[in-house]
């Protein structure tokens, strides 16, 4: 069973977030576009051990993220803080889509707190604002045994 929009927002408010009137959605919450970079270097993942590549931010024109064709990593502007009992989705918001481009991110674990990450996939040249609404975070109950304690808790806070 997936919460209501009004659930995820109070999640995301006690997390730190300031949400904007139009963020609030009746099944979650949009998540904006802080930082948008281009990896740089090979990263890795191994059974025991992981390295993040070197990335380099892209910087707005006019005012304007402008994206050629290909893949970048894009921060959120908000701070999360996923409920004990809950698992986070991030979905692209439908316009993003309609513009021949996509947002993958991976599950958000219950109890994980941080600024997350996703992977944008820019199938067509695209103009995007700092500060635009990208994506939709979910949250759904979700039967586990403990809480997220990975490398990447508290990222950005």
């Amino acid at each position: 069973m997936f919460d209501s929009g009004a659930a995820v927002a109070e999640a995301l408010s006690a997390a730190g977030a300031d949400l904007a009137d139009e963020q609030r959605q009746p099944n979650g919450v949009d998540l904006t576009v802080d930082a948008v970079f281009e990896q740089t270097e090979p990263g890795f993942v191994g059974r025991d051990e992981k390295r993040v590549g070197e990335r380099r931010e892209v910087e707005p024109v006019d005012g304007r993220y402008r994206l050629d064709r290909g893949t970048y990593v894009v921060r959120y502007g908000e701070p999360v803080g996923i409920p004990e009992e809950r698992i986070g989705f991030v979905l692209p918001r439908s316009t993003l889509l309609r513009n021949a481009c996509t947002l993958d991110t991976a599950v958000w674990d219950a109890g994980y707190e941080g600024i997350g990450e996703g992977r944008l996939d820019v199938g067509h040249p695209i103009e995007i604002e700092p500060g635009a609404r990208i994506a939709q975070l979910v949250l759904a109950s979700a039967d586990h045994e403990g809480t997220y304690d990975g490398d990447y808790q508290g990222e950005r806070l």
